[in-house]
């Protein structure tokens, strides 16, 4: 809830609290009413709604009350107009604010989209939003819309299995798309629906089930993902080679450290395209370079200081991110 908002519901609980205290001190004090009858008489009176005296007031508890409905009656105005005023304004805030939405949408390009905001959706996007990478986050669930928006997120209400909610999440212009639906024929349907909109589309999904990859990939995935079959394979690596794992875990996730793993891909006019890899290392910037992915789809790994980088090679680097980025602006920067 907007701070602003807040602190005017808080002002108003807070002037109606000490008016009904008021009054009960008051009433109870000067004509000596038991607590609960000065408090029924003072709401009777702030309320307006025109019940008799509790109890028969002398010429000093008219007076006092006199100054009670004066000042209780105006605060009771004043909180049902802020209270109004509260009303208008977030339904006024909610409609500016999906309008904004959707302009702001309209107005990306090659961007990814996270469809479907579960346990794995929600990993996804997350990893996606470290790495500095424009998202779109689409659920049906508002609740999930409500998390991935309170994340930073750019989240949007809708139905992914329908081309209009593909639509306004920019399917037509984005650059890839990750399907986290809850089954996998949910995701072969979005999956479908996606590539028909946009064929050259790269998409991720997972399978949930043994052989549903084939069918995820028939649909049109890129990449399946089957998290059954990785863990097992993870797990019995973990007992026969603990530290190829525990290598693979610092440069996947590096937690609590500023080391990661990034694909850079060398510009067609980089200043450094068709020179020797050893020059380009030269430069400190205490990366290391695990392999080369050439167009042809050749991969060179642990490519030694001879090699040459040509334009449009990707480099799989490894190393802080303060170099990594150096080393991107390089790789992009012309001659």
């Amino acid at each position: 809830m907007d701070r602003r908002i807040l602190r005017r519901i808080v002002l108003i609980a807070a002037l109606l609290a000490l008016t009904l205290f008021i009054g009960t001190l008051g009433f109870s004090l000067i004509e000596g009413y038991p607590l609960f009858d000065a408090f029924y008489m003072t709401l009777i009176t702030i309320t307006t709604v025109g019940y008799q005296e509790v109890h028969p007031l002398s010429q000093a508890g008219r007076i006092f009350n006199s100054f009670l409905i004066l000042f209780g009656v105006s605060a009771m105005f004043f909180s049902v107009g802020a209270v109004t005023q509260t009303v208008i304004e977030m339904q006024l805030e909610d409609r500016y604010g999906e309008r904004k939405k959707k302009r702001t949408i309209m107005q990306m390009k090659d961007h990814f989209i996270v469809c479907g905001f579960g346990r794995v959706g929600r990993n996804a996007a997350i990893e996606l939003q470290r790495t500095g990478a424009s998202l779109v986050v689409i659920d049906r669930d508002e609740q999930r819309i409500q998390r991935a928006t309170l994340a930073g997120m750019l989240a949007i209400r809708a139905d992914a299995t329908r081309d209009e909610g593909l639509k306004e999440a920019g399917v037509e212009r984005a650059r890839g798309f990750i399907a986290a639906l809850a089954t996998d024929a949910d995701n072969v349907f979005v999956i479908l629906s996606a590539k028909t909109l946009n064929p050259n589309l790269t998409v991720v999904t997972r399978a949930s089930e043994e052989g549903a990859d084939q069918k995820l990939r028939r649909a049109g995935a890129d990449t399946v993902l089957s998290p059954y079959s990785i863990t097992g394979h993870r797990l019995a690596q973990a007992l026969v080679r603990p530290h190829v794992v525990q290598l693979l875990d610092f440069a996947g996730q590096a937690v609590g450290l500023d080391v990661t793993m990034e694909q850079l891909r060398v510009a067609p006019e980089s200043k450094f395209a068709s020179r020797k890899l050893g020059e380009l290392m030269q430069r400190d910037l205490r990366l290391i370079v695990l392999s080369i992915g050439r167009p042809d789809g050749k991969m060179i790994f642990n490519p030694p200081a001879e090699t040459i980088v040509s334009a449009g090679d990707v480099l799989i680097v490894m190393g802080e991110q303060s170099g990594l980025r150096a080393l991107e602006k390089v790789l992009l920067s012309a001659l």
